[in-house]
Order: structure tokens, then sequence, then C-alpha cells
């Protein structure tokens, strides 16, 4: 928790994973990714990532099996989310690698998230592939500017970024696909922008 304004400001995906961490009995691994993966994944996130309300992950195929069986977890994560809807915060969306937009060679890339739990492991993608997720939504304000925060983390080129849109696996939902060409210029002009800054510290 860090202090602004006088008051106390709580890290909300940390505070969620806590919680959950604190329900679980057997290691858990989570790939995290909106939100919450910038605000635990990143040491110079900013404070608008703390305060999304939620976490999401993905669930590899390879591990899809064995988490659904695992019904600790399912008690787990709902007994979170009863103890913490009060204050509007809740682990919702876990979805498959099937449905997210990555690069085939996502898993192999995935980086740790450090933290003191005793029974969670967390990781996120790599950040292109947290870019390729970003433009699921279109060009979406609060994506976009997300983005924008990537690319200043780490440098993408255009060439990169184009290499990575024929290479997607799309998820198998048309609006999804509409919604990603949709955003394809945009980013395509925030990292041309980026090209002409210096390299984030």
């Amino acid at each position: 928790m860090r202090r602004r304004s006088g008051l106390t400001a709580v890290n909300s995906p940390l505070f969620i994973l806590q919680t959950l961490d604190r329900h679980l009995n057997h290691p858990v691994e989570l790939t995290l990714y909106g939100r919450a993966a910038l605000a635990l994944g990143f040491p110079s996130h900013e404070p608008r990532h703390e305060t999304t309300q939620d976490v999401d992950a993905i669930i590899p195929l390879a591990q899809l099996a064995q988490l659904r069986a695992d019904e600790q977890f399912w008690s787990a994560r709902d007994t979170t989310n009863a103890e913490l809807a009060a204050r509007g915060l809740y682990l919702t969306h876990l979805f498959t690698e099937e449905d997210v937009f990555l690069l085939p060679d996502w898993l192999n890339r995935r980086l740790p998230i450090p933290g003191s739990f005793t029974h969670l492991k967390l990781l996120r993608p790599a950040t292109l592939d947290l870019v390729l997720t970003k433009m699921m939504r279109g060009a979406d304000p609060e994506d976009l500017s997300d983005i924008e925060f990537l690319l200043r983390h780490e440098r993408v080129s255009e060439a990169d970024l184009r290499a990575a849109f024929e290479r997607l696996r799309f998820a198998d939902i048309q609006e999804l696909h509409d919604a990603f060409r949709a955003a394809q210029p945009r980013v395509l002009a925030l990292v041309k922008r980026q090209g002409h800054l210096p390299p984030s510290s």
C-alpha cells in the first residue's frame, strides 16, 4: 500500500491475489494479463494501473484440464470474490489461450511476476503479446493508453509489430477480428511516435 494525499491507496490487483492466496491450500500457477499484469509485472507501472477492480488470467491449454478439476481453486476463487464483493473487487475472467490474441510461441516467452505469495506462482505474457491482447477491443482509449505505456517500457519496431500481426493466432470470433484490424493503424502510429522518443528509463 502507498499513501496519496493522506489516504491509503491499495494496489487492487495485489490485494485480490493476496486474498486468493490466503484461501488456497496448494500451489497454483496463473498467467495474468490486462491491467493486473501491468500493475504487478512492471515496476514502472502507473498509479492508474493499480485501480483496476479485477484480475484476468490466461489458462494455457496444457493446464486447462488440471485447473478445471481443481475444486479447491474454484472454491478459493468464489470465497475471494464473496469476501471482496463489498469493495467492488473480484477475480474475474479466466480465458483459455484460444480466446486471447497471442503469438504461437507466447507460452515460452512468459515472464515471472515477483511477489510474496504462499501458493500462487504468477507470470505475465511478454510485452509484445500484451500489446496484442490490448488490441482485442479495437481502438479503445484506455487500451491505447496502456499500449503506449508498454511501448515506452520496451521498444518494439514497426517491423516487429507487422510481423506479429501476420503470425497472430486469432480467437475465433469475427467481432474481435474486426476490432483488432481497426486498432492496427492506431497502434502502428504509436510505434512510429515512440521511435522518435528516447528509451524509457
